[in-house]
Order: structure tokens, then sequence, then C-alpha cells
């Protein structure tokens, strides 16, 4: 809120007020940290061996600082303080690979701003009229280090830091501005819709009451119960009274980010006044065809922080939705990279619409928000997460900390190579020899095994170090193969540190000798991501069982749960289950042709737009060749394995009412036409679902199975059953999209019709019709009908 104290780092005040010059991406090893640290330590002990007592290492300092109506506070860690006869000497200590020959008084201003900032805290707090800095640079190759020193005199120390805290305080006085009006017309604002929909205003409160108490909140909310709003709204009601400081909108699709940006654009034709930004993947935002993020090579990148105060305060200013297209034009403008552009302003936004990969994915996640050891700006990570077709994050988390190496790549590198580094052609060797001798003793078998492959992830270390020895030299050095492989060990490096009873090695024995860290269950690292907020909200129309997205989602006993009714007529739905066909595997051979009869019975009785969900592509195209006979008598539309989003549009597109003929779109369950679409009104009369989705037998989903099996006995349909209920839910769901849309589901497999299956059907299901065959089908689509 405006009136609370501005927690900044000695680091954050002087990279805000000071930072200048380019992006850079050039390489910095992954081990840099971890060298700075020690770097920092070696000649903090040595000072202690030479100074004893008369040494202070990393010594905490603070300051409040009062300026008219803003109050901060400037806080950090002094590397070190020597303490001599006549006052002391700050201490800053750089690590550098830049030889130290090449190092002046003038070699990093910055470095030089962040001692002068800890000197005159050190010399209010001490009383000292004069103060001295000495900056120590520790070379990591050479292990030596040089020092400069000057000394400062308070008063010239005081009229440096006025200077930063004046050039804050214009800024934050911008920002509190606007988060005072923000607050008063969230204050004001009424829920925007003439009124609630059945148990909307229920959802709302409990979002609310999550986020008030800091919890987590698991709603399954059928499709019509208004869940952007239902979960947007309370949220908005939460930050304005200060419960949080900024929202996060997480989604798996292009077109739910749509649904959330036009709900927010709803709040503000109704008095909201509050800034949001949509984060768009980097490859996909890039002015540039190839994305070099080099000063030299891209006029974005170049000269990026002498621009982007400028544009950052000019799109505050005169934007509050800063969609992909407003924050293109503006990056245009001011010639900013719009990537770096959109990051840098969901630092002072209200509102973050991204991908799930944006807090979840330790590859891609903003670590400015959500990284380890990260410093925030005074708001504690006071997030509220909502999650968004959170069903979806089950599987994509598996993926997020899932780790591979490919033993073709290794070979293709060392090829690439035998003529070049001979150091990277000898480690390369290594490990390709590595993957020769493992694949002999599989002989043609996979391996599963809970054991870490730690002589390759010793061997993949010493790659790695090789890789990075050339980059420091010259980073082009590698050609793409080269960097992509470095940055897979890096990552398979990464997730051998947390492998543990959640993860198995696989080595798959194919064409190629892949291992594979698996992760089996990501439901503790969900856990821990969730706990750098202050709370989540995780919602879908397809959230069933609930106990088990729960678990999955990395809930625990205290969060709360919720199942909504739909808010649609029951009657709308004509709902049945075809139970005298097998789709199972082994009976699909035999049972396709009655598969093709029950769907040209399903459709014939009513012209309009039906579609035909199928278990696979190759299913889908025994259908379809079955289906021969009747293909006379409609529109086919197939769904393709490698459509473009031109053809994928094309596709939705042609779904439209008043049709000459009746349309038939055949689509395989989970696929890119089972969610996200909204076919509303005529332009869908049905959806015909053929087998109950179960996702395609394979290594990984056994494995699995065997794991929630032992852990909990239920490993079928954690591995199975659940995910592939609820791509036939997902699918079902596209029929009744609006309170007038009317329309029928078949379900066409003897096993919807068995208990354990009918327990995962939706309340809104209620009130089926079992068909035992063709005859009964076409009795109660001619009643419905009617």
């Amino acid at each position: 809120m405006e009136n609370e104290q501005i927690k900044l780092s000695v680091r954050q005040m002087v990279e805000f007020a000071l930072k200048s010059g380019s992006l850079d991406d050039s390489f910095v090893s992954s081990n840099r940290a971890v060298q700075g640290t020690r770097a920092h330590q070696k000649l903090q002990k040595q000072r202690k061996q030479e100074l004893g007592d008369h040494y202070i290492s990393e010594l905490s300092l603070s300051l409040p600082v009062e300026k008219e109506d803003i109050s901060f506070l400037i806080e950090g860690r002094a590397d070190g303080i020597i303490l001599a006869e006549k006052g002391a000497i700050i201490e800053e200590i750089k690590s550098t690979y830049c030889p130290l020959e090449h190092i002046s008084e003038d070699f990093n201003l910055m470095h030089w701003a962040q001692a002068k900032i800890y000197a005159y805290i050190y010399g209010i707090q001490k009383n000292l009229r004069i103060i001295s800095i000495q900056l120590t640079y520790y070379n990591l190759d050479s292990e030596a280090h040089k020092s400069l020193t000057n000394s400062f005199d308070l008063e010239e120390l005081e009229e440096f830091f006025t200077y930063i805290i004046n050039k804050l305080w214009k800024w934050f006085r911008f920002i509190q501005g606007n988060i005072k009006i923000r607050n008063q017309s969230i204050s004001a604002l009424q829920f925007p819709l003439k009124s609630y929909r059945k148990n909307q205003r229920e959802f709302a409160v409990a979002v609310y009451k999550t986020i008030s108490e800091g919890s987590n909140i698991f709603t399954q909310a059928p499709t019509g119960t208004g869940k952007t709003i239902s979960t947007m709204f309370p949220a908005v009601k939460a930050l304005g009274e200060g419960h949080i400081s900024k929202i996060f909108y997480l989604t798996a699709k292009t077109i739910t980010r749509q649904v959330a940006e036009d709900t927010i654009k709803l709040l503000m034709q109704k008095g909201l006044s509050a800034k949001s930004v949509v984060i768009t993947a980097k490859d996909k935002i890039c002015f540039e065809a190839e994305s070099s993020c080099k000063a030299e090579e891209c006029i974005y990148a170049e000269g990026y922080f002498d621009r982007i105060d400028e544009a950052v305060k000019d799109i505050l200013t005169q934007e509050d939705v800063l969609s992909r297209d407003i924050i293109e034009t503006y990056a245009r403008k001011h010639s900013v990279c719009p990537f770096e552009f959109s990051l840098d302003l969901s630092l002072w936004v209200d509102i973050i619409i991204c991908d799930y990969n944006y807090v979840f994915d330790p590859r891609a996640h903003l670590k400015r928000y959500f990284g380890d050891g990260i410093e925030n700006s005074g708001n504690d990570r006071q997030y509220a997460l909502l999650v968004d077709e959170a069903h979806n994050l089950v599987d994509r988390s598996r993926a997020m900390y899932t780790a591979a190496i490919n033993k073709s790549i290794i070979l293709e590198q060392k090829r690439y190579f035998k003529n070049g580094n001979k150091h990277l052609y000898k480690i390369l060797t290594e490990v390709n020899k590595y993957f020769i001798d493992y694949k002999k003793t599989l002989d043609g078998r996979t391996s599963v095994t809970q054991e870490l492959p730690k002589e390759l992830c010793k061997l993949l270390r010493k790659l790695a170090g090789h890789y990075e020895e050339l980059l420091q030299q010259n980073g082009a050095a590698l050609n793409e193969q080269a960097l992509q492989l470095y940055f897979d060990i890096l990552f398979f490096l990464k997730i051998s540190e947390i492998f543990d009873e959640h993860f198995i090695c696989i080595t798959e024995n194919n064409r190629d000798l892949t291992i594979k860290l698996f992760c089996i269950d990501a439901s503790k690292l969900l856990q821990e991501k969730i706990q750098k907020a202050k709370a989540a909200v995780f919602f879908s129309a397809t959230l069933l069982p609930m106990q088990y997205y729960v678990y999955m989602l990395g809930g625990n006993e205290s969060s709360y749960t919720m199942r909504m009714a739909s808010a649609f007529p029951r009657e709308n739905l004509g709902l049945c289950i075809l139970s005298g066909i097998s789709t199972r595997y082994k009976d699909r051979v035999s049972s396709v042709k009655q598969v093709a009869k029950c769907i040209n019975s399903a459709v014939k009785h009513k012209k309009g737009n039906y579609l035909i969900y199928c278990s696979s592509y190759l299913y889908m195209q025994d259908i379809l060749a079955e289906f021969e006979e009747y293909k006379n008598d409609y529109d086919l539309l197939v769904q393709n394995q490698d459509m473009s989003e031109e053809h994928k549009e094309e596709f939705i597109q042609s779904f439209h009412a008043n049709r000459a003929k009746t349309m038939l779109g055949f689509a395989v369950m989970g696929g890119m036409f089972s969610e996200g679409i909204d076919l509303t009104g005529d332009r869908l009369s049905g959806a015909i679902i053929v087998g109950v989705g179960l996702p395609q037998l394979c290594l990984e989903r056994d494995v699995i199975m065997d794991y929630f099996n032992n852990q909990k006995g239920v490993g079928f349909d954690y591995a199975y059953k659940f995910p592939g209920m609820n791509k036939v839910q997902q699918a079902a769901g596209r029929v009744i999209r609006t309170e007038k849309d009317r329309g029928i589901v078949v379900l066409i497999d003897d096993r919807f019709n068995q208990l354990g299956y009918k327990k995962l059907f939706p309340k809104e299901w209620e009130g089926y019709i079992v068909a035992s065959n063709i005859g009964k089908l076409d009795e109660f689509i001619t009643s419905f009908w009617k």
C-alpha cells in the first residue's frame, strides 16, 4: 500500500538509479556465483589472518530515509570493513575474468557506487568525517587480486547518496501515485456483471478468503460459472486492501490468456484503474529474425539501459493494459527489446499474465520473483497465483523437471571437434565411450533404475567445464548444436542434484541411446514454488477427482477445495452411454465398423456440426476408413498431426451455423481441439467420444503406475484412468458453452458404464442414459431433438 516503507538493497538502489549501456548476453559460467563466493571468502579469510580484529567481514548495514511522503529502507552487507587508526576502509570485492592490468578506476562505476553507499551508511553510523573505499578485483583465472583505493569526505558521499535518493523518490512518487489511484478505484469497484451466476458469488468469496488468509484452494468450476471473473475480481479486491502486492494469472494456452486480458478490460470499463502486462515468449515477440541479444547485432539491445526508464514511464503514463501489441508499439518507439521490456514492466504493474513456465519451470521462471535467494523490493513475495486450466499443469510439470542426454548428439559433437579443440574432443570421446559401454550391458533392453548415473554426471561436469572454457575465450566458438548440448548438460546436472525418490532414471535403448532423469511426481517441487507466493488458486472445469489434483499440484491437508454446480440447465445436455461396444486396443479391429455406424446414427437426426473425438490418430484413420460408406452424406474435416496455427484456425472457423450439410470434425482427444475452443449456439450440435481417453501405453506411464501403486495403491488410476477421463470431460465440455446451448454427447465404450468410471463423472452429467445398442441410441437422440 502507499504508506508502506520501500525496502531496497544497496545493489537494487544503485542499479535502478545508475544502470546504463546495453543488454549483454555474453557467456556467464554456470558456476560463476559459486566461484565469486569462493573468491570473496578466500580474500576475507586472508584479510582476517593479516588484520585480526581490525577486519570485519559481511557487515550488515541499513539506513532508513524519509523523503517527503515516501519512506525508504536501504540495506545490504559490506564485504569488509578495515578498521584503521584514523577511521575505516570499506572494502568491496569483485571477481572477474578480466586481466587485472586492464582494470583502472573507471573500469566499472557501478562498483564504486555500491561501495560509496556502504561508506556513507557506515560513516553516518560511526560519525566519521573522512572514509576510504577499497575496490578489490580478484581474477578467477590467475587467482591474483588488485586493489584500488580512494578517500571521500562524508559530505561528498552524502551528496552522492542524496542524488540517488532523489531519483528513486521521483520514480516511486510516480508509482505510488498510480497505486493510490488504483486502491481508490478498487475500493469503489463493484462486481462488473449484472448479477452473479449460480454459486459464482460463493466462489468469489472463497477466492478472496483464500488470498487474504494466505492459503491455497482447488476449485472444480464447470463451464459457464465465470471462472476468470470469479478469480480475478476477488484477487483485485485483495490487492486494493493490501493483502497482496501482485497478481500472477497463469495459463497454458494463448486463448485463455486473451480471456484474462478481456476480463481486466471489463473491470476497467467498470472503473478499475490498474496496470497489467502480458509476457510473451522471447522467440515469439523478438523483432529480429535471429534472436541474438548482442549489442553489436541488435539495435534493440544496444543502449537498452539508456532508454528503458523513459520507455517504462511513457507506457505506464499512457496505457493500462499492456498487451503484446501495445508492448511492441512502445518497444519500437523507444528502440528497446520487447521481451526484456515486458520483464522490466512486470516490476511496476499489478497483474502479470503469463505461461505456467514463468513461475514453475526451473529453466524459465522469473528469477526476480521466484528464484532462490532473491531480494524483493519490500513486498516479501506477497503474490497471488491464479492458475487457470490447472489440470494441464500435472503433465506440464513432469516435463519441466525431466532431463535427458542423447548419445547421437555426443557422437556428432565428437566428430565436429575431432580436428578442432583437442581437450573437448578427448572428453567427448570419454562420454561417448561411456554410452557405448553402457549400451553393451543393456543387450538391447531398456533400463529403469532408481540409481543416479553418477559416473555419467561426473563426465558431464567435466564436459561442461571444457565448453565453459571455450565460451569464456570466445562466445562464438560453439555452433548451435554445441550450445544446445551445453544447456542440456547443465539442466541434466541441475536435475541430478534434486534427484530423489520422486525421480527415476530411464535409459531408452532404441535407434539412439537416451539417458533420462524422469520426474514421476512433481508435487513436492510445485509445492516449493507455491510457497514462494502468498496464495494460490487452482481452477478448472475438469479438476476431478479432486484428491488426485490436490496431491499432484502440490496441495496439502490445509488446502481448501470447492466443487461448483453447473450454471446451465441440465436438460440442455443429452448425454448417452453406448455400452455395447469395447474400444480397448485388443477389440479395435472388431469394433471399428460398429463405431462408424454409431457415429452415423448419432448425427443423422439433426443437421448441424459435430466433433468426433478418437483416442489416437491411428484409430481415427481406421474409423474414417469404415466411415467411407457414409461420407457422401456429410462434410468431413480431419485433424492432422502437424497443423499450423493458420490451419487450426481454418478448422475452427469451418464450424458455422446454418450449413447446407451436416459437418463432422474428426479430432484426437487431448489434442488441440479438445479444450480452449468455444463453439457456441448452432456452431456445435454435439460430440461423439470414442473410448475412455487412456494415454497410450508406454514405459513412462507404466513407471508412473508402478510408483503410485507403491505410494498409494492406485497406480492405474493415477497413470491412466484419471488423465484419460480428464480428456473425456474436456472433449464433452465443448458442447454446452452458454445457457442457451443445446447438444448431445455420446460416450462410446462399455467402460463408461462401469462404477469406477461413473464415479469420475461430473455432477452436471447426472441423468445420463445408457443405450445397449444402436437402436436404443436412435431412440434417445430422436427424443432429445424433438
